[in-house]
């Protein structure tokens, strides 16, 4: 199996040994511009030579491959990572305070399991741009990216700022990571440069409520975790991206019960039922619709919390490891097959 463009020119030397070759792509876009059609065609050729080619999504299946040779399968998350395991309340608000990100103390240990069956405390603390944690009982909005512009950062605090804050007592929280651990995204300290800049043009009142978060990336696995906490402590968490491949970060927030307010874009809009497992933004870049969404949710804890069910229930349902286990065997299968017969 390989995955991702970054792989296609292995496919015909592999094949060349006799080894049958699925290409998973697990990328796409929503609109093939000049740029995306001049990629597909210097890779196609390639491509093409693999048994079996799986994309995510039906509307990123490449021009110019063999329909018949592709399946789609959905991304999945693991309910059992420490990203996606279940947490007490009570844990969940331990670990957020051991990491710096409330204040107050510990009322048990902020423990999490890691993938091979222990136990782990988290140690390692976030870094919050100004300073400040979210109070013991603060509400808060969330969002969890990398620091890129097609997260759309910049919208996210401001339409809060613009359109939020003033008609509500929650805050904001932005969770990314620390930008000096991550090799493989060199825009990633720029992108954040101008969120804090963003960060310190805000009034005195609304800065107070915002918060801009590195979270420690020392141990992976205790990364995880931390996300996994806020998540579960977000009244309403929000994937505003004016971009997306697929975006299981929603699939996450939703398996925690979460209502989210996403954006209508790639793999999300396939993840979310528009007004009954989530709140989907037509355009991502409205940020009066963003605020207006968000506020709906926090004023109305009867329906967020029907969506958070729902979403936790679709999420069962269709985004779990288990279904895209059976399409990879469904998938294998006759490829294995078809090679014993060789």
């Amino acid at each position: 199996m390989l995955h991702d463009p970054q792989t296609a020119g292995l496919i015909p030397a592999v094949r060349e040994r006799g080894v049958p070759v699925v290409w998973r792509c697990h990328i796409g876009a929503d609109a093939d511009d000049d740029r995306v059609l001049a990629a597909q065609k210097f890779l196609v050729d390639f491509v093409c030579q693999a048994d079996a080619l799986v994309f995510s999504r039906e509307d990123y299946i490449w021009h110019g491959v063999d329909h018949d040779h592709v399946t789609i399968i959905k991304p999945t998350i693991d309910a059992f990572s420490p990203k996606n395991q279940d947490l007490e309340a009570a844990t969940a608000r331990a670990i957020l305070q051991a990491a710096g990100l409330r204040t107050g103390r510990p009322a048990s240990a902020p423990a999490f399991r890691r993938m091979d069956g222990t136990t782990e405390d988290v140690t390692h603390r976030a870094t919050v741009h100004g300073g400040g944690g979210l109070g013991p009982d603060d509400r808060f909005v969330l969002q969890v990216s990398r620091w890129d512009a097609l997260k759309d950062p910049l919208g996210v605090i401001r339409g809060f700022a613009e359109h939020a804050a003033a008609h509500t007592d929650a805050h904001l929280v932005y969770a990314g990571p620390a930008v000096e651990a991550v090799a493989d995204d060199p825009e990633g300290a720029a992108v954040l440069r101008d969120a804090r800049q963003a960060w310190d043009d805000l009034p005195s009142g609304v800065r107070e409520r915002v918060h801009l978060a590195l979270l420690p990336m020392d141990d992976l696995e205790e990364n995880a975790a931390i996300v996994n906490a806020l998540q579960r402590e977000a009244s309403v968490v929000v994937q505003k991206s004016l971009a997306e491949g697929f975006g299981l970060t929603v699939a996450e927030a939703m398996w925690k019960a979460r209502p989210v307010v996403a954006s209508r874009v790639g793999g999300i809009q396939d993840q979310i039922e528009h007004g009954d497992s989530g709140v989907l933004l037509d355009d991502a870049r409205d940020l009066a619709a963003y605020g207006e969404a968000v506020l709906g949710l926090l004023h109305d804890e009867a329906l967020a919390a029907a969506l958070g069910h729902a979403a936790r229930e679709r999420v069962r349902d269709h985004f779990l490891g288990s279904e895209s286990l059976l399409h990879y065997l469904d998938l294998l299968q006759p490829l294995l097959a078809r090679r014993d017969r060789r």
